[in-house]
């Protein structure tokens, strides 16, 4: 018998969900309603695949949504890991929900700019101590030499916080995700997809607050 990844071409799920018919709101509302709907059907609705570019093209990853408001969306790394050093050369960022139980996606393209200090402390106060801890110890994106060389430099830091609170360190925060597109979609039978993109009404790629209607535009695109 074949393995799954030698079936590929015959690997397929047929899609049939209502229609989406043209949103009549601001993108925050819509993805505010569509994210509520997640929460009820992904086991993980906050989890994003945030690229970001260096001098040899796109890097991908999953991270997690730990803020939205009409100023965009909010997430949280070290700042001197790979996409932390590419954002500040490059603050051009894609973002991707991946909510494929509900048959739709939403794609996101914007411009990162550090959040406020106080909004990083803020989240990382509410932590568990453990990642706390962790991201204290940890050189994100650098090499190490062994797991036990890890949980040693942890068990250290642990020992050096003991009765205190742990302090945010400077080399983590928050990046917010400025947007100016934004698109929703919703599979639909034979791969005949319903999309609508946002897009700024002005024709720029100036991000814009996503609760302020009249700076969007709203576009039907082909599957």
């Amino acid at each position: 018998m074949s393995e799954p990844v030698d079936r590929l071409p015959q690997t397929r799920k047929s899609y049939d969900s209502a229609v989406f018919e043209h949103p009549d709101t601001a993108p925050l509302d819509l993805l505010r309603q569509w994210y509520d709907e997640a929460a009820d059907h992904v086991r993980e609705p906050n989890a994003m695949t945030v690229s970001t570019l260096d001098e040899w093209g796109p890097s991908s990853r999953i991270v997690l949504l730990k803020g939205l408001d009409e100023r965009g969306l909010l997430f949280f790394t070290d700042y001197d890991s790979a996409k932390g050093r590419q954002l500040r050369a490059d603050p051009r960022i894609a973002v991707n929900f991946p909510w494929q139980d509900m048959e739709r996606q939403v794609r996101i393209r914007g411009l990162a700019e550090v959040a406020a200090p106080e909004d990083s402390d803020a989240y990382f106060a509410v932590r568990p101590r453990g990642s706390q801890i962790g991201a204290t110890v940890s050189k994100q994106s650098q090499p190490v030499t062994s797991r036990e060389q890890m949980q040693s430099e942890y068990d250290a830091a642990a020992a050096e916080f003991e009765g205190q609170d742990v302090p945010r360190p400077d080399h983590w925060g928050g990046f917010r995700v400025r947007v100016f597109e934004i698109e929703f979609w919703q599979g639909q039978q034979n791969r005949f997809h319903d999309r609508w993109v946002f897009r700024r009404a002005d024709g720029s790629h100036d991000a814009a607050d996503l609760d302020y209607a009249s700076a969007w535009e709203v576009v039907r695109l082909y599957p």
